[in-house]
């Protein structure tokens, strides 16, 4: 049965309140009204759990130059070239930037504190309050967006679908939770920064909401998706039974923390020279073959070597977390296990962030410009998100068409089908489950057409007409598994974080290229 909803127009739309959302509206806010669909409150988004830094080319020792080779290295032969030079050169001018409008990063005196973490030849890592950056960073653009009576907020408005005609994105339908009730928002251009996936799996650093659904929702709408085989997997998530895997930022490692087994013995040496500060991808497997060899579920993380003030002044959230749990930062030796983190893949982006599809753009986390290849080198997210997220804004502004003329009322589908709330729960806890075993950090044939084969049982969910938020984030989750399990399969070799028990080597002449996905191109 097809209701008719509310319809509203405005200038410029933006799904997500994190880093690259809200530096896209400051950018488009002297161009038109701009309105901003945020899941929960606008101060809640990926960006404001990120702990460890952002990474920029400031400091005395650095260049430039050796940031973009860092990066490159990183992204094991895949990333584009062209997305990484604008990364690192226009990132100082964006950290700059956000100095000047009072984000308040870290210093030694008057000079800005670089670290370092994994990957990195220099210390080029800022951080905020020892280890809220990102919560310091968004504090410092919501400030600064909600100085401009063009910029609008809309709290607790969870995003259903794209409204396309004629290969054209025209604005979203949206469900606002707190009047239960669905409507249609047309715009002249409209901008997913919506984040990560990390809900696709049972063991995440991410929080409840990062369920993946602007890359759902985009894929729905006809848009291409771009290397979604390749998800990093944080090592070090806090291991406790009946606890939420709480990230323990890279920059501990960075900062001297040692990585031992069960036996208390250091064993990072033996897979990499860079031991500790090795690349994500291979301190991840690492930790899992460690684990197997001495029939554990966790090793510990190590700082008690490190003076016990420094510990709590540098890294005071992870501190008081773990103390939370009776866990000393500073004394105890730390209970730790790799986490889904973060997505290289996404919606198919150009360096402008436009999506394949026209009036639809795409930054931060659910993009794909290829700058992270096939392994997103530390602290790079949120450098992705201020650049991209400012070059989007500038692309949305010259884009010229007009302001849309809605309808009266748009007809949605509403019929309620016959799943309860509690079937819901169970296919979301078995989709965790099934992508944690089956697709996670080793993967191999026989697990991942498994999975595709289990996913597919839920494809009746494809035409489900879900008419609550738990339910449409389950029907995502599906969605984005599945794209996920069907691009590893694809991908024959391992690189980056996408690793092969049965290709364990990287094979540059038939895979040294990018992998896309859309509707029609496989079964859903």
């Amino acid at each position: 049965m097809k209701v008719t909803i509310p319809s509203q127009v405005t200038d410029f739309l933006i799904i997500g309140s994190g880093i690259a959302g809200l530096r896209a509206a400051i950018e488009l806010a002297p161009h038109g009204e701009v309105c901003i669909l945020c899941k929960d409150e606008p101060s809640e988004s990926n960006t404001e759990y990120a702990q460890g830094g952002i990474a920029v080319a400031l400091s005395d020792e650095d260049e430039v130059r050796l940031h973009y080779q860092d990066t490159m290295a990183a992204g094991d032969g895949l990333c584009n070239p062209e997305a990484v030079k604008i990364l690192v050169e226009e990132g100082p001018h964006y950290i700059i930037e956000l100095i000047d409008w009072g984000t308040e990063f870290d210093r030694e005196g008057t000079k800005l504190d670089f670290t370092r973490e994994g990957a990195h030849s220099k210390n080029r890592i800022l951080h905020a309050h020892g280890d809220s950056t990102g919560k310091e960073i968004i504090r410092a653009l919501l400030k600064k967006a909600k100085s401009y009576p063009s910029i609008h907020f809309y709290p607790q408005c969870y995003t259903k679908e794209l409204m396309v005609e004629d290969d054209r994105c025209l604005g979203v339908i949206y469900l606002n939770e707190n009047e239960k009730s669905f409507h249609s928002l047309y715009a002249s251009a409209t901008l997913l920064a919506t984040g990560g996936a990390g809900r696709v799996y049972s063991q995440t650093t991410n929080p409840p909401f990062a369920t993946g659904d602007g890359m759902a929702i985009a894929f729905r709408g006809g848009t291409t998706m771009m290397d979604m085989e390749f998800v990093q997997f944080h090592p070090t998530s806090l291991f406790l039974p009946h606890s939420p895997r709480f990230l323990l930022s890279e920059s501990l490692r960075g900062e001297g923390a040692y990585l031992k087994n069960i036996h208390g013995k250091r064993f990072m040496e033996k897979y990499h020279p860079l031991a500790e500060l090795a690349p994500r991808d291979v301190v991840s497997r690492a930790i899992i073959s460690e684990t197997k060899k001495t029939n554990a579920s966790w090793v510990y993380l190590d700082l008690t070597h490190l003076k016990p003030s420094f510990v709590r002044s540098r890294f005071p959230k992870i501190f008081n977390t773990c103390f939370t749990y009776n866990l000393d930062l500073a004394k105890d030796m730390i209970p730790v296990n790799p986490a889904a983190h973060y997505m290289m893949g996404g919606v198919k982006t150009d360096l402008w962030g436009r999506t394949t599809l026209s009036g639809l753009y795409a930054a931060g986390e659910i993009a794909c410009t290829g700058v992270h290849g096939a392994n997103r080198l530390a602290s790079n997210s949120l450098l992705e998100g201020l650049v991209y997220g400012a070059r989007s804004g500038k692309d949305m502004a010259s884009d010229r068409n007009p302001r849309p003329s809605a309808p009266p009322g748009y007809l949605l589908e509403e019929e309620q089908g016959s799943l309860k709330r509690k079937d819901f729960e169970r296919i979301r806890q078995e989709i965790n489950n099934m992508m944690w075993d089956k697709v996670g950090i080793m993967r191999d044939k026989v697990g991942l057409e498994e999975a595709i084969e289990y996913l597919k049982k839920y494809r009746h969910l494809s035409q489900y007409h879900p008419l609550d938020r738990y339910e449409m984030e389950t029907i995502n989750i599906y969605l984005v598994g599945l794209l996920i399990a069907v691009s590893a399969l694809r991908r024959e070799e391992s690189r980056g974080a996408h690793y092969r028990k049965d290709f364990p080597q990287p094979d540059d002449k038939k895979w040294k290229l990018h992998s896309t996905i859309h509707k029609g191109s496989v079964e859903f």
